[in-house]
Order: structure tokens, then sequence, then C-alpha cells
């Protein structure tokens, strides 16, 4: 079963006139692969999932896939509130060449763990073979996927990993404590708790502010993978503003408008989403000229 490990991208989907705009995501796919990114994830929620259709999801993966060519493994987000539509949305990623799939746990719907557990279970048993990692964000999905869930997830073989984004540190401790024997492999999805996580160990990270400083990103897990703490200590607090920034209004808002001051995308969303507040797109300019990548 196949171990992703590394800086990875929760990447954006880039949109022109209401559209994908295909020729910017292509571009944003071989630049992440230049700048060092170890893995590429399209349709998570920095991706603007919950306002894609299937038509337009399942074009992104293919997108992804193809430009990618298999230098570096791509993970597809698949999750879904329904269980039947989660597995149908993997089958088809699995179908389109994707590597893995990242599934966010049900939300609104606030599961019991039993419901969790067999939500996950029913989506494994539906891609034998297919590694799936668990997305833990409680902020977006109003329920914890709690350390003894993941315990008994991971012995189901293609449940490889999961993105960890509670921010708890005890948390996602006890994960690494319960699971980490088995090579179960635990990622910070959580740009302000990588380098802690790295040091319990933490195997990658799905990051947002990979969308702009990919090759930051990368060098901080090369860092630490080759032992240079200060050096990765040193990217931890230099990467600290533009995370900041990342988050000055919900996700992934900020890392769009970043990208479009950056000339690689047009400023566009989908409703409900919308534009920065003016104020807070001047302090994020301030933060990308103080950073030079404006």
């Amino acid at each position: 079963m196949a171990a992703f490990e590394g800086s990875m991208v929760a990447i954006v989907t880039p949109f022109r006139k209401g559209k994908l705009d295909e020729k910017a995501l292509q571009s944003l796919v071989n630049w992440q692969i230049e700048e060092g990114t170890d893995a590429i994830i399209p349709c998570g929620t920095t991706g603007e999932s919950a306002t894609l259709d299937y038509d337009e999801h399942y074009r992104v993966i293919e997108l992804t896939v193809k430009t990618a060519k298999g230098r570096v493994p791509i993970i597809a987000g698949t999750g879904a509130n329904s269980t039947d539509e989660a597995i149908e949305i993997t089958k088809k990623a699995m179908e389109l060449g994707a590597d893995g799939a990242l599934l966010v746990s049900p939300y609104y719907n606030k599961p019991t763990q039993q419901g969790i557990y067999l939500h996950y279970k029913a989506v494994a048993a539906a891609v034998k073979g297919f590694p799936l990692i668990l997305y833990n964000v409680p902020g977006r999905t109003s329920s914890n996927i709690l350390p003894e869930t993941v315990a008994r997830l991971a012995e189901i073989k293609n449940i490889v990993g999961i993105k960890e984004a509670t921010g708890d540190m005890k948390q996602a401790s006890e994960v690494i404590r319960l699971c980490g024997k088995n090579g179960f492999t635990v990622l910070s999805g959580d740009d302000f708790t990588t380098l802690p996580l790295y040091a319990l160990g933490g195997k990658g990270a799905i990051s947002v502010s990979a969308n702009i400083v990919p090759r930051m990103q990368a060098e901080l897990w090369d860092a630490w993978k080759a032992g240079d703490i200060e050096k990765a200590r040193k990217l931890h607090f230099a990467l600290e503003p533009l995370n900041k920034g990342m988050f000055i209004e919900t996700n992934p808002i900020p890392v769009k408008t970043a990208l479009a001051l950056m000339g690689r995308i047009k400023e566009e969303f989908r409703l409900p989403l919308c534009q920065m507040a003016a104020g807070n797109k001047q302090k994020l300019a301030g933060m990308l000229k103080a950073a030079k990548l404006i």
C-alpha cells in the first residue's frame, strides 16, 4: 500500500468567468512540482470542492493527474457528507488515475464515532487496494474523529493516514502514539502546527501556504527529514507571518487573493465565497511584499 509523505499542497481551483481555468490549473501544477512539492491534492477545502459540480470535480482531478504525468502522487479530495456519494466520487477518482484519496469526515450530519467508523469502512471496502487518507477538521465538520476511532480505522489495510487539522497537538500526539507503529501516516493539516507535528512523528503536511511558497514548505520538510533542526526552525518562523495571512479571512479567500496578486490566477471565487475586504487585502499585500512574493 502506498505511503505518502513530505510537503503536499491543497491546491486551489482557479476560475475564469465562472468556469474552471484549465490553463491556470496546469500552470500551478507544473510550478508546484518544479518547486519541490511532494504531492498535490486537488478538490480539497482549499480547492472549493463544496461548490464544484460532479463534472467539474472530475475534470479538476483528471487534469491534475494528466498534467503531473506521474512526477508526484495526486491525492484527490473525494469526501462528502453522504457515504454513497463519497463512494461514487472516490471510485471515479480511482478510475481517473489518482494515486489516493483524501476524505473529509462527514460534515453537518454530526455522526457518532461509530457512524464515522462505518462511513470510512464502507468507502474503503468499495475501493479495495486504493489508498485513503482520513481528514479530520472539526472546525469545518462539527465533529471530531477521536484517536480511538482513528486507531480502529488504521487497522483497515487501505486506510493509510490522516490529515490532522484540529490544531490540538495533544490529540495529534495520541493518534501517533496509537497508530504510528503500524506505518499509519499522520499529516499536518494546519500550517501553524507543521513543525511541531514533525517533531511528534508526523510524516508530512497538506498545506495551504504551499500554494504561494511551495519551495519553502518543501525545504522545511527536507530539512527536518535530514536532521537539520536549526534550518527547519528557521523556515518555520519565516513561514509564520504567511501562515497567519492565509487565514485572515475564510480559506481559500486569502490564498487565492495572494495568487492573484502574484499574477498566477484570476481573483475569482465561487459564491458564497467572495472577494476580501479592502483592509484585509491591503494587509495581505503587505505580507506578500515583506516576503518578496510581489
